[in-house]
């Protein structure tokens, strides 16, 4: 069984029945997100590149067909002509990093219609979960204002996967390093780790805790010093530091109580001792809300590192995103459901100065002065360009948000900009939405 069986039921039943049908035309399905959660200003396109692993290697097995066929308590000769389908498609798609919008296209899949179908939940899950978090992460780069983020949201993600990618999420948007070490070895990010309370209250005191863990790790240390008595506890690693004779790449941890209030205090302590270099590190449930309210009230924190909440970007945890056929056979079709109309037709997504978008047809011209955003990744189920690097994803996200209007931007009520359609788009709607009107009005005659 391989990761192919990793779909909902219907889109084995669909497949099948295309099969069985002979429709095996090129179909174009568009994966987009319909509307910003609330409290979103924008999106960060995250996702593509372990959805492209997924689609190279996408094979269906003789133990899948099995799988399949037990799922629907049927015997695996029914389900042969699913035997060794593979994804020999084209895929179209903005790269991670980009700054993406409602309505726009993430990814369009272009392939014989059972291979495109068949893909459809794992592309969903992998691209929904992954650009929420990143969106997340993005924004706690913009509370921290310069200052450096880690991840520490290993233990509290919905998984251990859940937790691989988070860690590669944050260094994506800016973060400095992560706590997973199996997410630093795999994608080269800084590991980052301190202590933990346990670890303190194991020893008969703070300073036999401090001094011993000093003596493991002599280089640089950040010691935790919440665990009985803030205050007391900065004194004692005040100490510990000044006598084994610690400073520069040294820090505090504060992690619970009133962190402004605390780092203020710590600072003095710190400076007054002499270690003006030792830095300090909050952590303790933070978010972007959080960290903001610290960095604008000038508390004197240098880190800040953050996991359960972004990890699971708790309070945006999914995205309204779809996965629709737009195009079947030559024909441009589409939804005209209440409130989930789509537009028929491959597309791309034209950028402006600003941000300002146009969502286009695929075979449109860039207007004047734009940029197409959507790119040629995958032709014949191969890779046309060599796997990204989070330092290119980096670099795009970065060169997007400066753009990004200050209304997107704002943490708390923003305002998303509103991408518009072309010209050649809104006609093609009209003409298509008619096409179909007529049909539903004389039942029978095939669409023209």
């Amino acid at each position: 069984m391989s990761e192919v069986t990793t779909t909902d039921l219907y889109e084995v039943t669909m497949a099948l029945s295309y099969l069985r049908e002979d429709m095996r035309a090129p179909a174009t399905f568009s994966l987009f997100v319909r509307d910003l959660p609330p409290g979103r200003g924008f999106l960060v396109a995250a996702g593509l590149e372990p959805a492209l692993d997924h689609l190279a290697r996408f094979r269906v097995g003789r133990s899948d067909v099995q799988v399949f066929a037990d799922a629907l308590r049927r015997p695996a000769e029914d389900l042969e002509p699913l035997h060794g389908l593979s994804f020999d498609g084209e895929v179209r798609a903005v790269p991670e990093g980009r700054i993406v919008l409602p309505g726009e296209p993430l990814l369009e899949v272009t392939a014989p219609l059972p291979q495109a179908q068949l893909v459809e939940t794992y592309l969903l899950c992998l691209l929904c979960h992954q650009t929420a978090v990143a969106s997340k992460a993005a924004r706690c780069v913009l509370a921290a204002a310069g200052r450096t983020l880690v991840d520490f949201s290993l233990r509290r993600t919905h998984g251990p996967a859940a937790g691989l990618q988070a860690a590669r999420l944050g260094a994506l948007v800016g973060f400095a390093g992560t706590s997973n070490v199996a997410a630093a070895r795999r994608y080269g990010i800084p590991a980052a780790g301190t202590m933990a309370h346990s670890y303190v209250e194991a020893f008969p005191s703070e300073e036999a805790a401090f001094r011993a863990f000093a003596r493991t790790h002599p280089g640089p240390v950040t010691l935790l010093v919440d665990t009985y008595d803030t205050d007391a506890g900065v004194a004692t690693a005040a100490r510990v530091l000044g006598d084994l004779g610690l400073g520069p790449g040294c820090a505090i941890r504060l992690d619970s109580g009133d962190l402004d209030a605390q780092a203020r205090r710590a600072r003095t302590a710190l400076d007054a001792a002499g270690l003006a270099d030792v830095q300090i590190i909050a952590s303790g449930g933070l978010d972007e809300f959080a960290v903001d309210r610290l960095v604008r009230g000038g508390a004197p924190i240098d880190a800040y590192a953050v996991g359960t909440k972004v990890g699971t970007a708790a309070d945006a945890p999914y995205l309204d995103m779809a996965y629709k056929l737009v195009e079947y056979d030559g024909r441009p079709v589409m939804k005209l459901s209440s409130a989930k109309e789509t537009a028929p037709g491959p597309k791309q997504v034209f950028r402006g100065p600003g941000l300002r978008d146009v969502i286009g047809l695929a075979n449109e011209e860039p207007p004047e002065g734009t940029e197409p955003l959507l790119r040629t990744m995958m032709r014949g189920g191969l890779r046309t360009e060599p796997p990204d690097t989070l330092a290119a994803a980096r670099a795009r996200f970065e060169a997007d948000l400066a753009e990004l209007p200050d209304e997107a931007r704002r943490l708390d009520g923003p305002t998303a900009p509103v991408p518009a359609p072309s010209t050649r788009l809104t006609v093609l709607t009209t003409v298509v939405k008619h096409r179909i009107e007529a049909f539903r009005v004389t039942p029978g005659r095939p669409p023209a």
